[in-house]
């Protein structure tokens, strides 16, 4: 007669249950990778109004899992690095610890919405440095800086810059971010254009041709009602360029010029 590991059979019985009560829970937030290697992960969020912070939690399940051992669990976050990872890290360890040989998904998954919900709450707005201006043929355009580590404190720094009336209304406010995630060595960047076809695109390559990081760039620009033509992007890259190095994101020695040939290609209106 085979020996039967009851051990192990009770582990799988209640790793089954377990996923099928996290799967009832979090419907499309629950995601099975391997059934089989009993890989899965969870999509959780911080519950707020965009934005919102992110986290991705990857989990293995030993075959003695929970009798005897701990899930083997990976954090996928952007925002997350240094301290925060490692404390959050500690209280999933902890939690388990309290709850050695029980079912300690839930608690983790929720451990993780809290941490991220209190992170929220806590951030700080950046410093938002202001550079000079560049006028030409009446059109004027001015940057703005500020440190950035999430897409929250993106929009942080947006909605700050909006309420100032002048700056709301621009007739353009050209932005572009690059944030550096170390743990998976990649950038997450965006830019926009508002209104001014490309100039958003043209912005985020100077950050990338630079290899600037962790910083959030705003070129405003008042039309005057003269068309500039391919200058107004020479404009709005220069006043970007000059507060990336007023503020020592770059040096002046190694800054290099931003190609503006062959604007046609991409359909832009000659303003």
């Amino acid at each position: 007669m085979a020996n039967i590991d009851v051990g192990n059979a009770g582990d799988l019985q209640s790793q089954i249950e377990e996923v099928e009560a996290l799967s009832s829970i979090y419907g499309d937030e629950w995601c099975v990778i391997d059934e089989a290697a009993r890989i899965f992960c969870i999509k959780i969020t911080d519950d707020i109004d965009y934005p919102k912070l992110k986290a991705c939690l990857q989990i293995i399940l030993p075959h003695d899992y929970p009798s005897a051992a701990p899930p083997v669990y990976q954090i996928n976050a952007a925002w997350l690095r240094g301290p925060d990872r490692k404390t959050l890290s500690n209280s999933l360890e902890e939690l388990y610890v309290e709850n050695t040989g029980e079912n300690i998904l839930y608690l983790w998954v929720e451990k993780v919405r809290e941490f991220l919900l209190e992170k929220s709450q806590n951030e700080e707005l950046p410093p938002i440095k202001l550079g000079e201006t560049i006028t030409e043929r009446r059109s004027t355009f001015q940057p703005h800086l500020a440190p950035v580590v999430t897409p929250r404190q993106v929009r942080m720094v947006l909605d700050k810059l909006f309420e100032n009336k002048k700056i709301a209304s621009a007739t353009h406010n050209i932005y572009a971010y690059r944030i550096y995630c170390e743990e998976k060595q990649s950038f997450l960047q965006d830019c926009e254009d508002d209104g001014e076809t490309a100039a958003g695109g043209r912005l985020l390559h100077l950050l990338q041709i630079l290899d600037v990081r962790n910083v959030l760039v705003v070129v405003s620009r008042w039309y005057g009602g003269i068309l500039l033509g391919p200058d107004r992007f020479k404009h709005i890259n220069n006043s970007a360029r000059n507060i990336l190095v007023q503020e020592g994101y770059t040096s002046s020695a190694v800054r290099p010029s931003l190609p503006i040939s062959n604007v046609s290609k991409f359909g832009i209106s000659p303003q």
